[in-house]
């Protein structure tokens, strides 16, 4: 996407934590910028309404439309609802021409998914039709939409290609996004509505979710609270820092799909339809003991640790191949973990001590 080219993207899920460095950066390259976020309570909304306070979204809410409620100010918007509400969403639709669409919003969580499985059918499966409903409706040039690398489940191939199958996901969660990806080709190829596919690997960085496992791990060590390390630590995880994570959202918006090839041939990546999916990871896997040690570094203090057996739902291993998305736009993440979690550790301290003291 040229910087010089000034657009209009729509970003759901925008007070979440990849939604909010999203708008920022898009934001700080004077792209107009529509926001919106149900701010459910899976965790703390305060954080949410933190970010959306540094994004400068006012809190002063004004009526927009029937049931919908936006806040305007000079580049951008945010609007709260529900995107299970499809007339609302189409409303919104409907009274803006967006460039593109970015669909971040989804019920998050895989663990959390094995307890609340209809939280997940109606925020990742209704939530998604809506959206595709509306690009249809109102032919947007583009959706970009979330995936998971959890997609690959039981698969035992390394690093994960896009171009692997992955008919065997192991939590509800995975389940939603693949279902995600199999009803952006079903629009794709019907309606001619370009899609790209995202499966992100372990995102973390400021501003970051609370229930993943690396925040989790920072406030225990800070207060002296024993984490709950899985499997001995004996784990590996593509951790992604969020700046790479956006990096390569911006440059593939500016780069819809086309059809690629006959889509008989059974390659889950690509089809005939204007459909594609990349993988974004940092492509070096790292041991969680050694993340744990990192992060005790930055935080000047040793953790105390709670070794519990593996759990459900999780997988031992995860690395991205991320081949197709440095041959589309000339790029691939590279964040090292050490940089990116003193990165994280500087913003945790900062925002506990200095804004959200406990």
């Amino acid at each position: 996407m040229g910087k010089n080219i000034m657009g209009t993207y729509l970003v759901t899920g925008a007070a979440g934590f990849i939604g909010f460095h999203l708008c920022k950066r898009l934001l700080t390259e004077g792209h107009r910028v529509l926001g919106l976020d149900n701010i459910n309570d899976y965790y703390d909304p305060t954080l949410k309404f933190d970010r959306l306070g540094e994004l400068g979204f006012s809190r002063e809410i004004e009526t927009y439309g029937k049931e919908v409620q936006s806040t305007v100010y000079t580049t951008g918007s945010f609007i709260r609802l529900n995107l299970e509400d499809y007339e609302s969403v189409v409303q919104v639709f409907c009274c803006h021409h967006f460039d593109a669409v970015i669909h971040l919003a989804a019920q998050a969580g895989v663990r959390y998914s094995i307890d609340h499985p209809f939280a997940y059918t109606q925020s990742n499966i209704t939530g998604f039709l809506s959206i595709l409903e509306a690009c249809r409706h109102t032919q947007v040039p583009h959706l970009v939409y979330a995936s998971s690398s959890s997609v690959y489940g039981l698969n035992d191939k390394q690093p994960f290609s896009v171009h692997d199958g992955v008919d065997h996901p192991i939590s509800l969660y995975a389940a939603t996004k693949r279902a995600n990806e199999l009803m952006a080709h079903t629009y794709s190829h019907l309606y001619g509505i370009p899609t790209t596919g995202l499966r992100f690997f372990t995102v973390y960085g400021p501003w970051g979710r609370p229930d993943m496992a690396y925040f989790k791990f920072a406030r225990a060590i800070l207060y002296g609270e024993p984490i709950e390390v899985y499997n001995h630590g004996d784990m590996y995880r593509d951790f992604t820092y969020i700046d790479d994570v956006i990096e390569g959202i911006v440059r593939l918006l500016g780069c819809p799909p086309g059809g690629q090839r006959n889509g008989t041939t059974g390659d889950p990546a690509t089809s005939s339809a204007p459909f594609v999916l990349y993988n974004i990871g940092n492509n070096k896997p790292e041991k969680l003991s050694d993340f744990i040690r990192i992060l005790e570094a930055n935080l000047g203090k040793e953790a105390k640790k709670r070794y519990l057996p593996f759990q459900k739902g999780d997988v031992l291993s995860t690395a991205a191949d991320v081949s197709d998305l440095e041959g589309a736009v000339g790029w691939k993440p590279s964040t090292p973990i050490e940089k990116g979690l003193a990165l994280f550790c500087q913003w945790f301290l900062w925002y506990h001590e200095k804004v959200r003291c406990p």
